[in-house]
């Protein structure tokens, strides 16, 4: 008989739930310099499903396991196949419990990558960079310039 370990903050989910974890190539601006990161994620079912269809990624590969073996109470760690120099994602601990949700909603995505397995299949692609520290400001010239018609009745 196993006893199910529950997490103070997820209460519905259990050391056993099943949940992917990526390693994606991101990138952080500073000082007007681009510098790639690898950083771990948990990668929801739906985003999974749409990368496994071959849609270009930044992830390298993910990893299939239980939050058990990522989260023990309140210490994190990564699977011995991810690099040293990963960092984890901002946010990780709720995103891991909210991707760990999804997988309990639509099990079929289970079968995508077995449990205590790699899938290194997937498109992946810098192209269009992730950048982590992005900040969009908005200004005068971002305003579409309408016709001077376009308000008045012909």
């Amino acid at each position: 008989m196993t006893i199910a370990i529950s997490y103070p903050n997820a209460p519905d989910l259990t050391a056993d739930d099943y949940i992917v974890i990526g390693l994606a190539t991101c990138f952080v601006k500073e000082d007007g310099e681009v510098h790639q990161v690898e950083v771990i994620e948990p990668i929801p079912s739906a985003a999974l499903e749409a990368v496994m269809k071959g849609i270009p990624t930044s992830y390298k590969f993910a990893w299939a396991t239980n939050l058990g073996s990522v989260l023990d109470g309140d210490t994190l760690s990564a699977p011995t196949s991810f690099p040293e120099s990963a960092q984890f994602a901002d946010e990780f601990v709720p995103r891991l419990f909210a991707a760990a949700r999804t997988y309990k909603r639509r099990e079929i995505t289970k079968s995508l990558i077995p449990l205590g397995t790699a899938y290194t299949e997937f498109n992946y692609s810098t192209e269009r960079k992730r950048v982590l520290n992005a900040a969009r400001v908005v200004t005068k010239e971002d305003n579409v310039k309408q016709h001077s018609h376009t308000h008045k009745v012909l």
